[in-house]
């Protein structure tokens, strides 16, 4: 028996035609789907201090549970004191069975951690189906223990779907489960 994620599971069984019959697909390959989840983080004050970057890193690892790169800046910006080749954030991009367990703790577990929460905005939308996410606070991760930070910062989240319009994406994250406001 091999394990399948609940969201994945969920998507092949009942999304995929809830989808169809909302927007007429005729074939099954039309349907959008979910291809990829980014997380990342920038982190302005590792020009000073180079540990910040390590621990970013660090923290993304345990969120996500796949292992997390630095990035590093492609330009010189004399004003921040920024060189290039300097790391200033991290990133992981998850994929396949991994991005639905993502998906599935972000939606069940860390969003209603969140302090006066009514729903994630519905204006994040790109123009092409991809979804962009502000998370404020990294605490709200259960995976996060909170003796061992000293410093609470936010992190982006993109999803990115292959969806051609911001409607069809957007009901494709409302079917799997992504709280978003009524307008």
């Amino acid at each position: 028996m091999e394990y399948t994620p609940r969201l994945k599971q969920e998507y092949t069984d009942r999304i995929v035609s809830a989808l169809s019959e909302q927007f007429n697909y005729k074939n099954v390959m039309m349907v959008p789907k979910l291809e990829k989840i980014v997380i990342s983080r920038g982190v302005g004050a590792a020009v000073a201090d180079k540990k910040l970057v390590d621990q970013a890193v660090e923290e993304l690892t345990t969120i996500s549970g796949q292992k997390a790169i630095a990035t590093i800046s492609k330009k010189d910006v004399a004003s921040f004191k920024l060189r290039k080749g300097m790391p200033i954030g991290a990133k992981v991009t998850l994929r396949g069975e991994r991005m639905y367990e993502f998906l599935d703790r972000l939606v069940t577990v860390a969003l209603p951690r969140v302090r006066d929460f009514q729903g994630i905005k519905s204006t994040g939308f790109d123009g092409r189906g991809n979804y962009n996410l502000g998370v404020t606070e990294q605490i709200i991760f259960p995976e996060i223990n909170i003796d061992k930070i000293n410093r609470i910062n936010g992190m982006d989240i993109t999803f990115v779907t292959s969806a051609g319009t911001d409607n069809e994406a957007q009901a494709l994250l409302t079917e799997l489960g992504l709280p978003f406001k009524k307008n």
